[in-house]
């Protein structure tokens, strides 16, 4: 079979950069693979994906040595417009693909250039809306949906037009567990349904391998250090050498002592062998665990009294009637379907927006403060980096709340480089942000924020599209400082980061607050998983596959151990 995609002792450099990305990359795509791209944030994945797309060397340019050839083309010699009929691209950032005024009319937009018959354009688009539950907001402009929700429309505008390359960078980044969950389905469905190539670019492997995946390509410094599949990739411990996550279910085993290399299949829990030996491992393991002393925060810090916002009359479900109190010291995680108000609740707070009802810090209303004045209290990491930076050079950005607080240089100077150190971005002290990745952009606001110093921090979706190494620096740093009593509140769709690192969550859907309470107790609790648009880690699924005594203890012993290991 002739390869879709080739890349042939493949290199290239950008002509911003001094040393080259991509290094002496080879490897083959058959037609109607499934192929997950993973590596650490800056490793090269996405320059490979812009490769396949065009991007490369038609926008991007830079010095290019060897081959890369998709569908049997030449990227040198394709224009931008001949590979578009060959690639499809869902961009990591999904704001700076969308071209219509209206989620109906972006969708429709590819089918538009293609003068397809407009009844077979409304068909195909309410086929694709229906299909990610995007119909009630066909009309709606797809700058004021919420993060997860423009990730969905971006899908859905690639998805109509059938090109034998899907590419996906990132597609799980800003989606809710359960719809992330989906969209794997959904991507697995139409692969087989069209025989599309299929080229996931995502941190997040244990999701994506919850359908079927052919071969795991594994990039690191810009180089290939594993083109393997699946299982055969599991058994080794290449990705967490290169900073990207195992699946839960895998690490749980080895903490158990279990040798992976006796287990047959690890691509999923449901393919493990039924063993007693294993069980018996796992239940012993978590007898042996100890909690970890729990701290008892009392006094109130941040209260929420009938709290709502509505960004227009024909909204639906809008934030209404919060109620609860936050106390200083708490670590919260906020979860929930995507749009369900939990962006929405974080603004309202920071006074970025106007908002029902009354919020109080230390028993002062927060409505006699002006944003500046909140701002000397609470730190918001949004979740679009673009729309936070304002400075063109790393250190400056991480500098200018500083600055703008008058702060000597020399204390500037030690503050910054001590917090790009914690957010990993040291060795990019004196680079130029538009050199940087999505990612790395992201990291560089956190470290904005960070380096103030705030008495609450509030961030959106602070992993999203991080690695795992970059992910656990950023985490345990917001845990120390959560430790000495700061207050930390997280919106997020990572069910493990809220049980390894949150002592409660609040759950919202359709706008409304409904449920506060542990993480533990809200993802054992099967309406509001459902309600939430949560889903259960593979670690409760990997005890109920066992017949564990008590499968909600076994988590608890795992994320205990984690905390453990970090103290």
């Amino acid at each position: 079979m002739e390869p879709i995609i080739q890349f042939k002792n493949f290199s290239f450099q950008y002509d911003s950069q001094a040393e080259p990305t991509l290094r002496n990359i080879n490897f083959s795509i058959n037609p109607g693979e499934k192929i997950l791209l993973a590596g650490p944030s800056g490793s090269g994945k996405s320059t490979i994906g812009r490769c396949l797309n065009g991007l490369i060397p038609n926008v991007d340019h830079g010095d290019i040595q060897g081959a890369c050839l998709v569908d049997g083309k030449d990227i040198t010699e394709t224009s931008l417009f001949d590979l578009s009929f060959t690639t499809s691209t869902i961009l990591q950032d999904s704001d700076s693909q969308f071209i219509g005024m209206t989620v109906g009319e972006d969708i429709a937009f590819s089918l538009e250039n293609d003068c397809q018959d407009r009844e077979k354009m409304h068909k195909t688009v309410n086929k694709w809306a229906n299909e990610l539950e995007l119909t009630a907001l066909l009309k709606q402009t797809p700058q004021t949906l919420s993060g997860g929700q423009k990730q969905l429309v971006a899908l859905a505008g690639v998805l109509v037009d059938e090109s034998p390359i899907l590419l996906f960078d990132e597609p799980l980044a800003n989606l809710d567990p359960a719809a992330g969950y989906k969209t794997i389905e959904l991507i697995d469905k139409i692969q087989k349904e069209v025989n599309a190539t299929v080229i996931i670019i995502e941190h997040r492997i244990e999701e994506v391998l919850a359908k079927h995946v052919d071969r795991i390509i594994l990039v690191n410094d810009g180089e290939i250090i594993a083109d393997q599949e699946p299982n055969d990739l599991l058994h080794t411990d290449k990705l967490e050498k290169v900073g990207v996550r195992s699946p839960l279910y895998v690490k749980a085993l080895e903490k158990a002592g279990i040798n992976l290399l006796e287990v047959p299949d690890l691509t999923s829990v449901k393919e493990l062998p039924k063993s007693s030996t294993i069980k018996e491992k796992l239940e012993i393991w978590k007898s042996k665990q100890t909690e970890p002393d729990e701290l008892d925060h009392k006094k109130a810090l941040l209260k929420l009294e009938n709290v709502g916002h509505q960004y227009n009359k024909h909204q639906q479900n809008p934030l209404h009637g919060v109620n609860l109190t936050v106390n200083q010291g708490d670590f919260i995680s906020i979860v929930g379907q995507n749009g369900a108000g939990k962006t929405t609740l974080c603004r309202t707070i920071c006074g970025f927006i106007s908002n029902e009802g009354k919020i109080s810090l230390n028993n002062q209303n927060l409505a006699d403060l002006s944003i500046k004045e909140r701002a000397e209290h609470i730190g918001y990491v949004m979740q679009d980096p673009n729309q936070m930076i304002s400075q063109k050079m790393i250190f400056d950005e991480v500098a200018l709340g500083l600055r703008l607080r008058n702060v000597d240089e020399d204390t500037i100077k030690e503050k910054v480089y001590q917090t790009l150190k914690i957010c990993g971005l040291y060795p990019f002290r004196n680079w130029p942000i538009s050199a940087l990745s999505f990612g790395q952009k992201k990291r560089v606001t956190i470290a904005a924020i960070l380096a103030l110093e705030p008495e609450i921090i509030i961030l959106d979706e602070p992993t999203a599209g991080q690695d795992w190494k970059t992910y656990t620096e950023i985490m345990d740093f917001l845990r120390e400082l959560n430790e000495r009593g700061t207050t930390i509140m997280i919106v997020t769709h990572d069910m493990h980061l809220m049980l390894e690192y949150s002592k409660r969550s609040l759950a919202f859907a359709k706008g409304e607050l409904i449920a506060d309470t542990t993480p533990i107790d809200l993802l054992t609790d099967k309406n509001l998983v459902a309600k939430a648009s949560l889903r259960r880690t593979s670690l409760y699924d990997l005890a109920v596959h066992y017949d564990l005594d008590n499968p909600n203890d076994f988590v608890k012993a795992y994320i205990d151990s984690e905390e453990q290991v970090v103290k």
